[in-house]
């Protein structure tokens, strides 16, 4: 039998406000420091263990051990997620949900993502060669909105462009802002919900008639165990989980340039290795610049794992940005080096940017072969066909504010197709 063991414990009432201080290295800082890949805190109020490792991920992951039902705190659900979407959801009920989700990426549907995002990237490219300057990362969040509404079926007026992008953004933005910020993100959640549910009212009376295979139809139409139609704010919840997470990218395109400019020397070989070098290109974006710091779920039953007992209902975070970065999986993990992914394995629990595990059966983010198109087609189109200058401008990005984001949205001077 193995021996049971404590957990080791950060003293202090609650560290919400240290969470905050420390964004992305709050966790990976204390799995240091304790030298343990797990520890307890209070966060919120009440007790929780963080942990991190590809071990911890693969527990994590264990639908047997832990639950997501419970575990994103209310604000996070009224901005980022929404409320009874398929990330609040367990067992046959969460199975289900996902396979809805699943279906929408087949090659065929893949593939017509890639154009689309062809499509409207060049388009913009003729806008931007007529602007003396561009922000970046503004403009890719107009790109993805764009991307977003026409992949999933849903219309998209160009008056309305700028005003659905600064809601899908401020969404993803204000998860874990406070005050002014956070109210922002409720309002923007709720304006966009309510777009969507007026989406799903028309395709269900017949007033609308999207193209069978996008997510506006399949969503629309879904039929959950029991065999009822999803709630209206529940398929309105479920349909900004298909266009949050692809205006997301955004975040992603802006670092992929940002590396571009960081490491000239990676750069230079894009052009000299083709397609394959961008994959392994896009997946080092992804390992090394900060996107999601941590998940969470609660502990489902009573169990031991490593000697450490977790009791049922404890809040639980897997550190995922710190896993990208741990020494054991990744040599040099500070290092950006894109041949590392020649040789990875393909793990599902030590390349963890959005999420662990299986894509079809556990939580794994379904959006993820999403993005790793999205990027590859932005990055093909950067490097062969667009010509642009970096000014001087400040290309830090905070490891506190959470998502980050550089600071400067990454200027871009004189751009030119060519």
């Amino acid at each position: 039998m193995m021996e049971q063991r404590g957990i080791p414990k950060e003293s202090g009432f609650d560290q919400s406000i240290g969470l905050l201080r420390e964004g992305y290295m709050y966790i990976p800082n204390r799995r240091h420091s304790f030298q343990s890949d797990l520890f307890e805190t209070r966060l919120l109020g009440q007790k929780a263990i963080c942990m991190g490792g590809k071990e911890a991920a693969e527990i994590f992951y264990d639908n047997t051990k832990f639950k997501r039902s419970g575990a994103a705190p209310k604000r996070v659900q009224k901005t980022l997620f929404g409320e009874n979407g398929v990330q609040t959801l367990d067992g046959e009920e969460h199975k289900h949900r996902k396979q809805m989700f699943m279906s929408l990426m087949s090659s065929e549907r893949l593939e017509h993502l890639n154009n689309i995002t062809y499509k409207h990237l060049d388009t913009m490219a003729t806008d931007w060669e007529k602007k003396g300057q561009i922000i970046l990362y503004e403009e890719a969040k107009k790109l993805m909105t764009r991307v977003a509404c026409e992949w999933a079926g849903v219309p998209l007026w160009a008056k309305e462009v700028d005003k659905r992008a600064d809601d899908l953004s401020t969404i993803i933005e204000s998860s874990v802002s406070m005050g002014v910020n956070y109210r922002k993100g409720k309002q923007a959640r709720n304006r966009s919900e309510n777009w969507m549910k007026d989406l799903i009212a028309q395709v269900r009376n017949e007033e609308r008639m999207p193209e069978e295979g996008t997510a506006l139809y399949t969503i629309a139409w879904h039929r959950d165990l029991q065999g009822d139609l999803l709630e209206p704010d529940v398929a309105a919840v479920e349909l900004l989980n298909i266009l949050r997470p692809i205006v997301a990218i955004a975040i992603y395109i802006s670092f992929t340039t940002l590396a571009v400019q960081q490491f000239p020397e990676q750069a230079r070989k894009l052009k000299e290795n083709g397609s394959d070098y961008y994959q392994m290109f896009v997946q080092e974006v992804r390992r090394y610049y900060p996107f999601f710091p941590f998940a969470g779920a609660r502990v489902k039953e009573n169990f031991t794992w490593e000697g450490f007992t977790f009791k049922k209902g404890t809040l639980t975070l897997l550190d995922l940005y710190g896993t990208n970065h741990d020494h054991r999986l990744w040599d040099n993990p500070d290092r950006f080096d894109p041949e590392r992914f020649k040789t990875w394995e393909g793990s599902p629990f030590d390349f963890i940017p959005q999420g662990g595990g299986d894509h079809y059966l556990g939580h794994r983010c379904a959006g993820e072969w999403v993005t790793v198109r999205v990027m590859k087609v932005v990055l093909d189109y950067f490097v062969n066909r667009l010509d642009y200058q970096v000014p001087t401008q400040d290309l830090s990005f905070s490891m506190v504010s959470m998502p980050s984001i550089p600071k400067s949205g990454i200027k871009l001077t004189h751009v030119k197709k060519v």
